[in-house]
């Protein structure tokens, strides 16, 4: 056997110095590339947005992306624009068919229902009222609307007048159309599918509240949730943490926007059924779900329906429900079992 011995080769030091800088570098820039949590935000539909997903480095052209969707969305959705495709809804008089963009017809196609599931919990032609006792676009009212206002209002209520068929929608009556309580939710969604159609598959994306969670954080953590204590202090304390992937979760509460008049307090959720705010011991609703635009639907029917009825409606549907409910010493919790298996805290 023989083997071949080959003389060492002597390295300059300099040459040496280099290579091991060069090195560190690499290794810095391989560091640099490990994944983390990229964030954007803002504001849209009256409220902030906060996007944050999991990669190796931030995207501003995605961040464009977002921001363009949402304006869209805002265009479309909005009462407060009054060139909105739903502005224009509203105005257009009874009997005329409007053709409207997709995802408006998909959104009123999903609020009707959720309005059928629910009984007419859930109704988007309550905006009149809405208006009426101050909470929308019309402006705050300090003063309860009289019974004759009450009922010519409530003649133009009712979610089986708008009909709609593919993109073509009619109205039967006056109606006026408020996505509020379903816009944000599927706001949510829609910046979910972007991020996912961009190929990110670990994201948090949340709108004034309302969110959508999908894979893990970067430490193989689920993503962490806090929910709010119904106080109407300014410091702001959290009742439960959960630990949540793949799910849309929305909460409902009336305890931050309501007025008071001779020492009444008036909830901005109003029911269809009455034309008036509720007036239950149920003050907060978290509802989780496949979509956040079903999470946040389903949270405001549920807060119109009271704390039984809500309870009676998760379980009968097996629905993933936690509602706080207003008691003589404080506020009692009431989760359903598919909600207790998220919870951290």
């Amino acid at each position: 056997m023989f083997v071949i011995m080959r003389q060492a080769k002597k390295w300059p030091a300099a040459l040496l110095l280099a290579t091991s800088v060069f090195v560190c570098l690499l290794l810095s820039g391989c560091e640099s590339e490990q994944p983390k949590i990229v964030s954007h935000q803002g504001m849209t539909m009256g409220t902030t947005f906060t996007v944050k997903w999991v990669s190796s480095q931030s995207d501003t052209e995605l961040n464009k992306l977002i921001d363009n969707t949402l304006v869209d969305i805002n265009q479309s959705m909005s009462t407060y624009i009054p060139d909105s495709e739903l502005s224009i809804l509203n105005r257009t008089p009874p009997g005329e068919p409007l053709s409207v963009s997709e995802p408006l017809a998909h959104v009123l196609a999903l609020s009707k229902k959720i309005s059928v599931e629910t009984e007419g919990a859930f109704d988007n032609t309550v905006g009149p009222l809405v208006n009426l006792w101050g909470f929308g676009p019309d402006g705050r009212v300090v003063k309860a609307p009289r019974q004759s206002e009450l009922d010519g209002v409530r003649d133009r209520v009712g979610y089986d007048y708008v009909k709609i068929e593919g993109t073509q929608v009619v109205k039967q009556r006056q109606s006026y159309v408020d996505l509020s309580a379903i816009a944000k939710g599927y706001g949510v969604d829609l910046l979910a599918d972007l991020l996912e159609a961009k190929g990110i598959e670990s994201y948090l994306v949340e709108i004034g509240g309302e969110l959508r969670a999908r894979g893990l954080k970067p430490n193989g953590d689920e993503w962490r949730i806090a929910i709010e204590s119904p106080t109407t202090a300014a410091e702001r304390t959290i009742q439960r943490i959960i630990a949540v992937k793949n799910v849309g979760i929305a909460t409902s509460g009336d305890y931050r926007n309501y007025f008071e008049e001779d020492g009444v307090r008036f909830s901005h959720t109003i029911d269809p059924a009455t034309g008036r705010p509720i007036s239950h011991k149920l003050v907060s609703v978290t509802v989780l779900m496949p979509t956040c635009a079903e999470a946040d639907a389903l949270a405001t029917a549920m807060m119109v329906m009271g704390p039984e009825k809500a309870y009676k409606f998760a379980e009968t549907h097996k629905l993933s429900v936690f509602l706080l409910v207003k008691t003589d010493t404080g506020f009692e919790e009431k989760m359903t079992p598919g909600f207790n298996q998220f919870l951290v805290q």
